[in-house]
């Protein structure tokens, strides 16, 4: 089984107890020992809770945050965001800012993506994916 940065609506999920991302979650970790989150999906998780004032969750989320890696967003995974973006502008398929971030880091640590937005993440070719959520 490859190694996996999770997204961000992988994240949601599992907080919300999604029972096949929760289970699928434990399988990955009897076989990795660690969960990758990246920076960016660290940003946007806090960001929504802090929006929606959701200071149970943020709690939860916040205790979280020590038992996982946390990626950070570095050269190598900047120059890999740009090369995603400039192939995804050539065929006239872009994504978004956060997602090209996401897939940088990952691909900067030779890592898949765990995430339900495969249609955004499945325009970069050379990037493996996951969904736990089917």
């Amino acid at each position: 089984m490859k190694q996996l940065l999770i997204d961000t609506d992988i994240l949601s999920r599992f907080f919300r107890g999604d029972t096949q991302v929760v289970k699928a979650m434990g399988r990955y970790l009897s076989i990795h020992q660690t969960l990758h989150i990246s920076i960016i999906s660290q940003y946007e998780i806090l960001s929504g809770l802090y929006h929606k004032d959701a200071q149970q969750q943020l709690n939860r989320f916040l205790a979280f945050l020590p038992t996982v890696t946390i990626l950070p967003l570095t050269d190598l995974a900047i120059e890999k965001s740009a090369q995603c973006y400039a192939q995804t502008r050539k065929l006239g398929t872009p994504v978004d800012d956060m997602d090209l971030l996401i897939a940088g880091i990952a691909l900067a640590n030779n890592m898949g993506v765990c995430t339900h937005n495969t249609a955004h993440f499945s325009k970069i070719s050379s990037l493996y994916l996951e969904d736990w959520t089917i």
